[in-house]
């Protein structure tokens, strides 16, 4: 199934939807991460504040264009979700909560502040940035709508 064949597919069971979607992978471990969302497990992602501005893109909203399509590591979609919550604070008000819907590890708040000052602080170095405490994360929470 392609990306366009999922969204048609959606489409013919929520006619609302518009069909505008982005389609993307989860960070380092797509294959492991779309697992989990498709458990069950994974409701919720973080991505750091500035990759956004580098690359001049939009935000994730829970309002316009709240669907994404979720692709493993192949390009390949596994299923489309629906953001329901974007929450932008500084790293280290990251909660315990938000963690735990992540879902990786053992969905500690310690595992999640160690693999993702790991993730952010090597991807913004990469653009000249650095990550620090207070530098902002994009917290966004979703549901999976759709599973071929």
């Amino acid at each position: 199934m392609t990306v366009e064949e999922m969204i048609k597919a959606y489409q013919a069971i929520n006619p609302d939807c518009d069909g505008q979607m982005e389609a993307w992978q989860f960070g380092a471990m797509p294959d492991e991460l779309a697992q989990l969302v498709l458990a069950g497990q994974k409701t919720a992602t973080a991505s750091a504040y500035d990759e956004y501005l580098i690359h001049d893109e939009a935000l994730p909203s829970s309002d316009e264009s709240p669907y994404s399509v979720i692709l493993n590591s192949k390009d390949e979609p596994v299923c489309i979700i629906k953001t329901s919550k974007v929450t932008v604070l500084p790293f280290k008000e990251v909660s315990a909560d938000h963690a735990y819907k992540e879902g990786e590890g053992d969905r500690s708040l310690t595992y999640w502040r160690q693999v993702h000052w790991d993730l952010f602080s090597q991807w913004l170095a990469a653009d000249g940035l650095t990550f620090t405490e207070d530098s902002l994360v994009v917290c966004e929470e979703f549901e999976v709508v759709y599973r071929p």
